[in-house]
């Protein structure tokens, strides 16, 4: 089964798409519905993931080096520990996301979502944050400046 086929089978079996560990390094998975999907531990390295619906999946552990996520929706999706270096995460829907521990050194946030995002303990070195929206609440890592990388402040309400 390709990974259409085996999305949709979940769909019909009203399941989360299960791709634990699945290797889909470099596959073109633009504007894909993967609401909820558990990629725990997937390679998708280099994976075009623009326009993707990944709300509350699990990309816990996953690889998402040099992946394209521009404008993709991750609201609430588990990114703990996840390697996104150099990742294009521009426009990304994060809000409440969990970054945790994440790679993101070198990756591009600029105008991402990160309201309530937690980012607690993420490697941003290098990263690209010009316009990106964060609160009160969003979690950075101990002494990081959200402001100072080019980041916007804005109410709780967004």
């Amino acid at each position: 089964m390709n990974i259409e086929q085996i999305v949709e089978r979940a769909r019909e079996i009203d399941e989360k798409p299960d791709l634990r560990g699945f290797n889909l390094n470099g596959n073109n998975l633009e504007g894909a519905d993967l609401t909820g999907a558990d990629l725990l531990g997937a390679q998708l390295n280099k994976a075009n993931l623009s326009k993707a619906n990944l709300r509350g999946a699990r990309l816990a552990a996953a690889q998402l080096t040099e992946a394209n996520l521009y404008n993709a929706n991750l609201y609430r999706a588990n990114l703990i520990s996840a390697g996104l270096t150099r990742a294009n995460l521009i426009g990304a829907n994060l809000h409440g996301a969990y970054l945790s521990e994440a790679e993101l050194n070198g990756a591009n946030l600029s105008k991402a979502n990160l309201v309530n995002a937690d980012l607690s303990q993420a490697d941003l070195s290098g990263a690209k944050l010009g316009e990106a929206k964060y609160n009160d609440q969003t979690r950075w890592p101990d002494g990081f400046r959200a402001s100072a990388w080019g980041a916007i402040r804005v109410s709780d309400n967004v």
